[in-house]
């Protein structure tokens, strides 16, 4: 249920332009953190250096949040981090939810649009993107 992949971009790389190409795909960034930062400042020390952005669609978030369960589902997060010399883009991976969700076909519709637009962002750094 996590949709992950691997890019030969840096995370710096990554990091600067995901704004951008989240808004190309109709998404605005709600917040970004360093879980390093966050968990470092509460005296838990973490090693790995994982950033997230949360991601929203307002039209998207608009007609979800009429079911008041999908609100826990949002925003929509992507987690950045540096695995075995790759930069590693995660997510949750929707599909499953919304074939078991009781809700209407054009709104399944546009949900798996916009879950599809987030895997876009997702493998738009280069060609050696691989996904898991």
């Amino acid at each position: 249920m996590i949709h992950t992949i691997k890019t030969t971009s840096t995370l710096k790389t990554v990091k600067q332009e995901f704004k951008a190409k989240a808004k190309e795909m109709g998404f605005r960034i709600l917040n970004s953190y360093s879980f390093k930062e966050r968990v470092y400042n509460n005296s838990l020390p973490i090693d790995k250096v994982i950033t997230v952005f949360e991601l929203y669609n307002p039209p998207g978030s608009q007609q979800a949040l009429h079911l008041a369960e999908i609100a826990v589902y949002l925003p929509c997060r992507i987690a950045i981090y540096v695995e075995n010399g790759y930069t590693v883009l995660s997510t949750m991976d929707f599909e499953d939810l919304l074939k078991n969700l009781q809700i209407d076909d054009g709104f399944k519709t546009h949900m798996t649009i916009i879950l599809e637009n987030i895997k876009r962002v997702m493998h738009s750094w280069d060609k050696d993107t691989k996904a898991h």
